[in-house]
């Protein structure tokens, strides 16, 4: 069975896995089929977030799924909207995936649009109180991280933004590996045009499909990637993405869509 907990990255309490499986837009009576595809197919890392409104569906499929605990790294997110509340947030993301902690906790958008420490204290807070072995952001720019640095002396793990071939930025990748924040894209397909004549092409010397170079790309520079599907085949298909080995010139032609 193929399982796709490596390649990885580390992160504090442990590995997370560069291929995930998102889950925004897929309702909770949906998630579990999803997921439980996903999970089938061999994903070990699962994201979800308490503004999907789908963690219990996520839950069952990895309750049902018979993997260990540690198996699935499986990740949420505080809703900005929520900053008054973190800590009752992140007792109902628990209890509605039926877990005792998070691999990884994210802050999902700068609370109305701002750095917040206070709110970032919190989740390390947590992060110390052991229910939850990694705390990160999301869609946080740069400086907006420095400033959760110089504040509370705790950098996050990851950074979860809107990435893709198109979208790509040097400054940004850059900016992050040199603060050790790990970057994790997002609608990896959304912005492509996946009849690009690059991909295209790559694509076919590796007798893959764009969708699959583009995963491919994404762990050839160790970004994290989320594909999402709620269709069985697209998801095993994505998936596979995560084995094809691009030569550093078919990166560099990818990174050249960005520009």
């Amino acid at each position: 069975m193929t399982d796709y907990a490596e390649p990885s990255v580390p992160v504090s309490g442990g590995a997370m896995p560069l291929l995930g499986f998102g889950t925004w837009q897929i309702d909770d009576s949906d998630a579990p089929a999803a997921v439980s595809s996903a999970l089938e197919a061999g994903y070990r890392h699962i994201d979800t977030a308490t503004g999907y409104s789908n963690q219990r569906g996520v839950g069952k499929a990895i309750a049902d799924s018979g993997l260990a605990r540690d198996d699935v790294f499986v990740t949420t997110k505080l809703p900005p909207d929520n900053a008054d509340r973190v800590r009752a947030t992140l007792a109902e993301s628990l209890e509605q995936l039926g877990l005792d902690h998070l691999d990884l906790w994210l802050v999902h958008w700068p609370p109305n649009g701002e750095a917040r420490p206070d709110v970032w204290q919190q989740l390390v807070q947590a992060q110390q109180d052991g229910l939850t072995k990694a705390i990160g952001v999301s869609n946080y720019s740069l400086a907006q991280i420095d400033e959760l640095i110089e504040v509370t002396g705790v950098t996050p793990a990851v950074n979860q933004i809107k990435w893709s071939p198109v979208e790509f930025d040097a400054a940004v990748a850059d900016g992050l590996r040199e603060r050790g924040v790990v970057l994790e894209g997002y609608s990896p397909f959304k912005a492509s045009n996946l009849e690009d004549p690059t991909l295209v092409s790559i694509a076919e010397a590796h007798d893959a499909d764009a969708a699959q170079v583009i995963v491919a790309w994404h762990v050839a520079h160790e970004f994290v990637v989320i594909p999402k599907s709620s269709n069985p085949e697209r998801i095993r298909s994505n998936a596979a993405g995560a084995t094809i080995s691009l030569s550093d010139d078919e990166v560099r032609q990818i990174d050249a869509l960005g520009h």
